[in-house]
């Protein structure tokens, strides 16, 4: 069906003297005046409505308005119910993290992937601990390693200013 806004003009309110008229099957019908096509919409019980607007001269198509708006509406009721918020998730942690942190942290992102969430590590770098980078580089890449049955790397590790992030993504 054409794509039409709700807020298109109907029967009456259509102020153009000729139109492009469709009937109800799709069909053209030609050039007529608005009244000609007003009457055969009207004899089918059906609405005059204004397809494109800024065509020379207009297109409107004769067609029941209220079950088209209907049908439109139940449309995007639909689409919005299907769709899905994707969360980012956040894990924050330090270069020298201990083997059980780790773990944990491991375990909170997979419950994260499983959920079908985005998760986003930031490695935090504090004073001299910039001057051992290849320590939370080797660090992003165990969680890679350790992650790569449940998830993808969307962004890989890049370091931002005193801080090293990594986005991944469940697969």
């Amino acid at each position: 069906m054409v794509d039409i806004q709700i807020r298109a003009r109907t029967n009456e309110r259509i102020r153009a003297k000729e139109i492009r008229l469709i009937g109800e099957e799709g069909e053209q019908i030609g050039i007529v005046p608005t009244s000609e096509g007003l009457k055969l919409a009207k004899e089918k019980n059906l609405d005059l409505v204004e397809v494109a607007p800024r065509a020379e001269p207009p297109v409107c198509r004769i067609m029941d308005f209220s079950k088209y708006k209907y049908d439109q509406e139940k449309k995007e009721r639909l689409a919005r119910k299907k769709q899905r918020m994707i969360r980012i998730k956040e894990i924050r942690l330090k270069p020298n993290i201990e083997e059980h942190d780790y773990q944990t942290k491991l375990r909170h992102l997979k419950r994260f992937l499983t959920r079908g969430d985005k998760a986003k590590i930031s490695l935090m770098f504090k004073g001299r601990e910039m001057a051992h980078i290849d320590t939370g580089r080797q660090l992003m890449d165990r969680f890679i390693k350790d992650l790569s049955e449940l998830a993808e790397v969307e962004k890989p590790p890049s370091l931002e200013g005193r801080e090293m992030v990594m986005l991944i993504a469940p697969k």
